[in-house]
């Protein structure tokens, strides 16, 4: 069966010195605090310290430190509370906090000194009867952080520490906290010399074995004494290493107490060596344990697998239980678990992982990572998932290739039923001869029933979310544009309960070639219902946009749909309209989170945007325009309350840190400042959605001109002017044959068929001249689709296509723009602006 947490929990080296050194008596006596150390170490934790609140609770003092570390650094004696601290942050969240060593040295305040590389640190809240009592950090060295087993020791070590506090409410801290709370876990301590045959324990770990402090004689052999003799051979080759054995240990053994009772319990222990590298001492740590490794009653392991399965929501994570619950457990050296479709088995772990350790037929189907292989290339598993009846198979049977090699010494196929149906099956096999016993026979029968059950649930748990991130993805942007001037990112992460899809939304909308529309927003709920209104929200917010209406405008006709739809939802949004060519911003709010600008020079501000109320409530509501302005190296940053508010997240902290954490990001590279940004936020209780846009401003500064045409009849004459004078003045006369002909075309389309104002720009950007003519109709221009060459027009557009690089229409507000873009040659200097200039000219 698979350990207790706690056992696999890594380990630290322990100095001899420290954990007490052995002379030609009896085990000197170890200080409590030596106790605590080999506790704590065992748990992967090198240093443990206790931070309380200080007066006011302004900053928190560090009040006790223990570990095996403490003398070779240490950490800070006060802290603020509301700094950036790891224990500042966990004590204000009320939430554990782990860091792996890359993500500590992000840190600037708050961990050990000196530095170190390969440190680890866990800044756990002291909370007890509604109080926040202080903070407890461990500070270790595992490469990868700290392990689930090594936490979850870690989180109950804390709720003992906060249970002492709070028994000391009202008076000054306990001047002990640590040792007396590692007492109340109940884990015991001992070091055993092996020449001497002397263990020195303490009280905890006589309790659980039975023995009165006061008639134990300090002999290994009375401990052991206590143990059923089947045990006894694997304790005493744990308790004496030899040369090819050192490192950690771990066991699980019974004990039978002086009233009858037999009891489990898990030991880790580790080999204290000499300068010689002979054993001098057995450092270990000994604790109760309700998973029972190897027993004639099954009823632990059962439910263990049952608790184990409860919690699987994925095939994959069934998967790892049923390995974790019968390759070691049996002794087994091959597990293999496999879905059952149509006629088909896709293989959804195999362990060993290797593909030469599973036969050879399955190697030309090996697809990415698992196979999958046909039911009916397996008869062997195809009568047994007929039958639905667990087949035992022992040494030496003669199975057909497809099967041959799993099990050579013992093969047990497992039909798991489920509702009814065989939902999949699942391989045991041995190398060695395997006996199997009536015992392991119900073991297996009943791991069957669970496993078929909890795979069922699993795969409809996997279809369910495939679907959910189907819909998701295709109603998010599966890109964003490429913008002249500045770079966009975003991310999404869905909530981490229920249906995994939400109504957090954004999207980014290239308008022109200088202006870009952002937008974020949030559908309440996260919900099928909530992902559908949110993709109609953000198609109408686009349609709006890229019709060329104002920012306000915008939102007002979004907020109008909604309200229509007969929805019990509402939504937020905020709308930013940016020139990418001055770095001028519109902004409009409407319910939503205020924008967030980190500065050039890296400082940051929550931009107060005027707001109005969400979308949805009202349909008359106003929807007022905010102005700002971004510097080339600014990042403008859009949120959702995801990112920023929790159950235990007050919104007002949250901004804070997050504004803490954009002007900490680098914004070289906008990908890992988004990631930076949502950092390691746990069990989300929301959807996320972030925007980030680093605004560089413009490489190249277009010049422009503009010429309004007035109804006469000599109008075109003169546009072909206007046009002919901006093209001496910017020096590119070599295309004026190829412009004048697209103005006097576009100009006489907008005239004739067309009322209202009639406007002619022109725009210079590198090599290339753009000219836009906006009239008053919405309806685009038509080509013809046969051009009559007898008939005295239908070729104008025709020729503007044949002359231009590009050519196009769009919507814009009021009407329309027909737009043509003209290659030509870099002018003989540049114009004496170096910046955009917007030339604009009457009738002459």
């Amino acid at each position: 069966m698979p350990h207790d947490g706690r056992a696999r929990a890594g380990v630290t080296e322990l100095r001899v010195s420290e954990a007490g050194a052995a002379d030609t008596g009896s085990p000197p006596p170890v200080p409590e605090a030596a106790v605590s150390y080999q506790a704590l170490t065992f748990a992967g934790a090198a240093l443990a310290a206790v931070y309380v609140p200080g007066v006011g609770t302004e900053e928190l003092r560090l009040v006790e430190a223990a570990g095996c570390a403490t003398s070779q650094y240490g950490l800070p004696k006060r802290l603020p509370v509301s700094g950036g601290s790891p224990a500042a942050h966990a004590f204000r969240t009320d939430r554990p906090l782990w860091l792996n060593p890359a993500a500590l040295a992000s840190y600037s305040e708050g961990g050990p000194t000196p530095p170190q590389a390969e440190t680890s640190l866990g800044a756990l809240p002291l909370r007890a009867g509604g109080r926040r009592l202080g903070c407890l950090v461990v500070v270790g060295h595992p490469a990868d952080g700290f392990e689930a087993e090594q936490r979850s020791f870690l989180e109950r070590y804390a709720d003992a520490v906060a249970g002492i506090l709070q028994a000391g409410s009202g008076r000054p801290a306990p001047s002990s906290l640590l040792s007396p709370a590692l007492r109340s876990l109940r884990v015991g301590t001992f070091v055993l010399v092996p020449d001497t045959g002397l263990i020195e324990a303490d009280e905890t770990l006589l309790e659980l074995v039975g023995i009165a402090p006061d008639d134990f004689d300090g002999k290994a052999d009375t401990l052991i004494a206590h143990t059923l003799p089947e045990d006894v051979h694997a304790l005493m080759s744990v308790l004496e290493p030899s040369g090819q054995a050192w490192g950690r240990r771990e066991l699980e053994f019974r004990v039978r107490r002086p009233t009858g009772e037999m009891r489990w319990l898990s030991l880790i222990c580790r080999v204290a060596a000499t300068i010689d590298d002979r054993p001098e001492q057995v450092l270990g740590l000994v604790m109760a344990t309700s998973v029972l490794r190897r027993s004639a009653d099954d009823v632990s392991r059962i439910q263990w697998l049952t608790a184990a399965l409860d919690d699987a929501a994925t095939v994959g994570d069934v998967s790892q239980v049923v390995v974790t619950a019968l390759r070691e457990p049996l002794g087994a050296d091959r597990v293999a678990l496999a879905e059952l479709q149509d006629d088909r088995l896709m293989v959804s772990v195999l362990d060993p992982p290797q593909p030469d350790a599973w036969p050879e037929i399955w190697r030309p189907e090996w697809r990415s990572e698992w196979p999958d292989a046909p039911v009916s290339a397996l008869p062997t598993l195809q009568m047994a998932l007929r039958d639905g009846r667990m087949d035992l198979w022992p040494a030496g049977t003669a199975l057909e290739p497809g099967l041959a090699g799993i099990g050579t010494g013992g093969l047990a196929v497992l039909p798991l039923p489920a509702k009814g149906r065989i939902a999949g099956v699942c391989l045991v096999g041995w190398d060695r001869p395997h006996e199997f016993v009536p015992e392991e026979r119900s073991l297996l029968t009943a791991t069957a029933a669970l496993v078929g059950q909890a795979l069922n649930r699993a795969h409809a748990y996997d279809a369910e979310q495939e679907l959910a991130t189907m819909l998701q993805r295709s109603l998010l942007p599966r890109r964003l544009p490429e913008l002249p001037g500045g770079t966009a990112v975003a991310r999404y992460l869905p909530a981490r309960r229920g249906l995994q899809v939400g109504g957090d939304w954004y999207d980014v909308i290239a308008l022109s070639e200088e202006r870009v529309a952002l937008v974020i927003g949030d559908v309440q709920g996260h919900s099928a219902g909530a992902a559908t209104i949110m993709g109609q929200m953000r198609t109408a917010v686009r349609a709006y946009a890229v019709e060329g209406h104002p920012p306000d405008v915008v939102v007002s006709h979004a907020n109008r749909l909604l309200v229509g739809m007969e929805t019990d939802l509402f939504a937020t949004c905020c709308y930013a309209e940016l020139d990418m060519e001055e770095g001028n911003i519109l902004f409009v709010r409407a319910g939503h989170l205020s924008p967030l600008v980190r500065h050039p020079d890296g400082s940051t501000e929550e931009v107060q945007v005027e707001g109005g109320p969400p979308l949805g409530i009202l349909a008359e509501a106003e929807f007022p325009m905010t102005a700002a302005a971004l510097a080339p190296g600014a990042v403008l940053a859009l949120v959702t309350d995801g990112l920023v508010e929790a159950s235990d997240l007050p919104l007002d902290e949250g901004m804070l840190r997050t504004r803490t954490a954009l002007a900490a990001a680098d914004p070289a590279d906008p990908g890992r400042m988004a990631d930076e940004l949502l950092g390691d936020i746990g069990r989300r209780e929301d959807d996320v959605a972030l925007l980030l846009l680093r605004y560089d401003g413009m490489e190249t500064r277009p010049i422009r001109a503009g010429w309004a045409v007035w109804r006469l009849p000599d109008a075109v004459m003169h546009a072909r002017r206007f046009t002919t004078r901006t093209l001496r003045r910017w020096k590119v006369q070599e295309a004026a044959d190829a412009v004048l002909l697209v103005v006097s075309e576009l100009v006489t389309n907008a005239l004739v068929h067309t009322q209202g104002e009639v406007r002619v720009d022109l725009t210079l950007r590198g090599d290339r001249l753009r000219v836009s003519v906006n009239d008053a109709s919405p309806r685009a221009p038509a080509k013809p689709v046969i051009v009559d060459w007898e008939a005295t027009g239908g070729r104008g557009l025709v020729l503007v296509e044949a002359v231009s690089e590009s050519f196009g229409t769009v919507p814009v507000a009021g009407g329309k723009q027909v737009w043509s873009e003209i290659a030509v040659p870099p002018p003989e200097s540049a114009p004496t602006d170096s910046g955009s200039r917007t030339e604009r000219e009457g009738l002459l």
